[in-house]
């Protein structure tokens, strides 16, 4: 059985764009729920595609997604065209994604554990700033980082946030993470590290009463934190189909030549 000839389900954000076009490809081709499923077109933004992986790994029930832009950036979509569907999702390369595990710990000793595809962050939640110990694997490397945040972020989302901190941009299959700090105080010239994606990372808030920390995993977030746990989750694999043109290890790789 060819991609195109797997039962396939439809999926689209609640934005007018991704609405018509659901409309439009539905007209067009056979969806089928997604129960029935044994792969996903998703329409929308890159928002909406970790909604989307979101929502699967809370089910247990992972299937490769093809997703086409119909969002503002859709780093991790396709192009948006109605004609020849069957056609790209054959022709379709596919990428394995392993998503981080966050373990975070409240101040009121609530665990809460949660995947993140592309970052981990710790922030500050009031005008204080955030004092933070950062270990790994169990080795305190940092004792006090004095900042707004820091994140851990996997390849996949090292364009996302982590870009915008000034962290590096990481190629797929590099077998790295990257620790970049949010508005780092002191050390002023400690600007991130690259951490090998077996380590773990702990991040225990110093004094989290009087400065206290939320942790955000994409899209959940925990307020008052003690300690952050992160590792890579390789008991989890995610799959995205992209165009061979519009692959995302090439787009990540030219990411760093945009100025």
């Amino acid at each position: 059985m060819t991609a195109a000839e797997r039962p396939t389900a439809l999926l689209a954000s609640d934005t007018e764009a991704a609405q018509q076009a659901e409309a439009e490809l539905r007209r067009s081709y056979n969806f089928v729920p997604l129960a029935e499923a044994e792969q996903i077109i998703a329409l929308g933004g890159d928002g909406f595609l970790l909604h989307t992986l979101h929502g699967m790994l809370k089910g247990r029930r992972i299937l490769p997604i093809f997703g086409m832009n119909l969002g503002t950036v859709g780093f991790l979509m396709n192009e948006w065209q109605v004609e020849g569907l069957r056609e790209r999702v054959d022709a379709a390369r596919a990428f394995k994604v392993a998503p981080l595990r966050m373990e975070a710990v409240t101040v009121d000793g609530e665990r809460i554990v949660h995947p993140a595809i592309n970052e981990v962050s710790l922030l500050r939640e009031t005008r204080q700033t955030a004092w933070i110990e950062i270990s790994v694997n169990d080795r305190v490397v940092l004792p006090q980082l004095v900042c707004d945040g820091v994140l851990v972020a996997t390849p996949a989302g090292s364009t996302a946030y982590n870009l915008s901190a000034q962290g590096p941009i990481l190629p797929l299959g590099s077998n790295l993470v990257a620790l970049t700090p949010i508005s780092p105080f002191r050390p002023r010239r400690w600007h991130g590290a690259l951490i090998p994606d077996e380590f773990s990372i702990l991040f225990r808030a110093i004094d989290p009463t009087k400065r206290p920390v939320s942790a955000v995993a994409d899209q959940l977030e925990v307020r008052e934190v003690e300690t952050v746990a992160v590792s890579v989750d390789r008991s989890i694999e995610l799959t995205l189909l992209f165009d061979p043109d519009h692959a995302l290890d090439e787009r990540i790789t030219m990411e760093q030549f945009i100025a």
